[in-house]
């Protein structure tokens, strides 16, 4: 981790959603989805101290006093639906859009679902299916009780489509991409140019693989998708023109 960021350790969830104008509950479950007109001034003071009060740098350390302006680096797959709030909240964000293939997503999430592993809503008003994984999207509602496949690529293409209209907002100097599959083949290369990108010094090279994330359900390997191809090639199908907006979105390089 560079030296010029901070992280919270974690993701942002107990972050925002501890507050509680800004939990799903308050807009009747319609979905993790917050746009600009909730950052009031209040909310805007009330997000930014709490996520100073988590800041922490890459040996665990709490800013010191008067430190001034600091970098923050976060990442929580909800936010992919909060970018109009973010942008309001933190103006002078960088957004990165890590692209990973659908087919690949889309797996990782049917398998985190039976998992159990990455509840988000235990008792989601209204929904009589397991309980609810990953992110609350609109139209949730619509959705089959008994048929994950379709699910997970309601959640996929629509937290993509969400978020690819959002980025379309965003200012060229306030925003990156980089593909997942980059990203595991060279890290190193696709971490230097990343902080180039953001002004970033890197003063710990990375030597060897990536580590796994402490969220992984199983370790990564080539089509590892395919054990969940028969329900997942249907859903390709419906999903396809939103995928061919994601790879648009995505080049093979750091831009």
């Amino acid at each position: 981790m560079s030296p010029d960021v901070w992280t919270i350790g974690g993701e942002s969830h107990r972050i925002i959603e501890g507050i509680p104008p800004l939990h799903p509950r308050a807009r009747d479950w319609e979905s993790n989805r917050l746009g600009a007109e909730e950052a009031t001034d209040r909310m805007v003071s009330v997000v930014r101290r709490r996520f100073h009060a988590s800041m922490r740098d890459r040996d665990g350390r709490r800013p010191p006093p008067r430190a001034g302006r600091l970098r923050l680096l976060e990442k929580t797959p909800r936010n992919a639906l909060r970018v109009p709030f973010l942008r309001t909240v933190f103006p002078k964000a960088t957004f990165i859009y890590l692209y990973r293939r659908p087919e690949e997503t889309m797996s990782s999430m049917l398998e985190g679902w039976r998992s159990g592993r990455y509840v988000s809503y235990r008792r989601l008003p209204g929904w009589t299916g397991p309980s609810w994984s990953f992110l609350l999207v609109p139209k949730w509602r619509s959705l089959p009780r008994d048929h994950l496949g379709r699910t997970v690529a309601h959640q996929w293409a629509t937290a993509t489509s969400v978020l690819l209209d959002d980025l379309e907002a965003v200012p060229s100097e306030q925003k990156c991409t980089v593909r997942y599959d980059d990203l595991v083949a060279d890290p190193a290369a696709v971490v230097s140019a990343v902080c180039d990108v953001l002004g970033l010094r890197w003063d710990r090279p990375i030597v060897g693989p990536l580590r796994e994330s402490a969220t992984t359900l199983t370790p990564p390997e080539p089509d590892k998708w395919r054990r969940n191809a028969v329900e997942l090639e249907p859903m390709l199908e419906m999903t396809a023109d939103v995928a061919a907006a994601a790879m648009s979105a995505a080049p093979r390089v750091v831009r």
